[in-house]
């Protein structure tokens, strides 16, 4: 383990408040804002995802190390505008797990409806709504899943999944008839919105999450079309000259060989006995 950086956190908020001196800083990080260090934020945010799928324990030593700078930024530059500090950061989130959490670290014989809690929290911040306090910033896969979470707990809800699919069809048809429609690229973008809107819906009623599943497809894209790759190199053959069938067929080909691993990857079922 490396070794211990003397007092901690404080060694670290130091460490900022020198890099935004007005005289003594960085040019750099003088210059940054909320609004131009958000982006990098959410990257970094990312990437400690990325080290948690890898299982890769140095790099997410690194990332939230990354992460925690980023904290340390907005809170120096919030401090600089007699906003908030760091400790007040601390203390905001302290009281908020204990406000959670009566069970622990109060006298609650048992847990509390924390769907309640935190609509009672968003109303002391005059968030009175039902789909109030969700963030614009998510991507949008999970903002449209969580709307539509709000919205099915009073009772806004599909009855089964397959009126859902019935819904796809329907919005599917009401895209295509925009896509042979001359300029109607408005008109376009709203039709392919309420496609992606429903089918996040199914997802959620049928309690997949739809970024886990765009991930697999994603995955699965890659691997195919790697292997399309891969086959093409062996034959010395660029894209350019291949043909879009012999691409297809190459997919195919790569569609097979993972069925064919999967199926091997299955125990044989138990034989009856004679």
């Amino acid at each position: 383990m490396a070794e211990r950086t003397k007092n901690g956190i404080d060694a670290l908020l130091d460490i900022m408040k020198r890099l935004r001196d007005p005289d003594r800083g960085c040019e750099w990080d003088k210059a940054q804002t909320p609004e131009s260090i958000s982006p990098h934020t959410l990257e970094e945010a990312y990437e400690v995802c990325d080290a948690v799928e890898k299982k890769d324990a140095a790099q997410l030593k690194e990332e939230l190390g990354d992460l925690l700078l980023h904290i340390v930024f907005y809170a120096q530059m919030a401090k600089e505008r007699g906003l908030f500090d760091f400790q007040d950061v601390v203390d905001g989130v302290c009281a908020k797990m204990i406000r959670r959490h009566p069970h622990i670290f109060g006298n609650a014989a048992e847990r509390p409806d924390w769907e309640r809690l935190k609509a009672d929290e968003r109303r002391e911040h005059h968030q009175d709504g039902v789909l109030s306090g969700i963030a614009d910033a998510l991507p949008q896969t999970i903002r449209a899943f969580k709307l539509q979470s709000r919205a099915a707990r009073v009772g806004f809800d599909w009855a089964a999944p397959l009126l859902i699919v019935d819904k796809i069809y329907e919005e599917v048809n009401e895209l295509k008839a925009e896509i042979v429609q001359p300029s109607h690229d408005r008109e376009r973008l709203d039709e392919m919105g309420d496609v992606l809107f429903v089918c996040v819906n199914l997802a959620r009623k049928l309690q997949i999450n739809p970024e886990q599943a765009l991930k697999h497809a994603n995955a699965k894209f890659e691997r195919r079309f790697g292997h399309i790759e891969k086959r093409l190199k062996e034959a010395g053959k660029p894209f350019e000259q291949t043909t879009l069938a012999e691409m297809e067929n190459l997919w195919v080909e790569a569609k097979k060989i993972e069925k064919a691993e999967i199926t091997r990857s299955v125990p044989n079922a138990p034989q009856k006995a004679s």
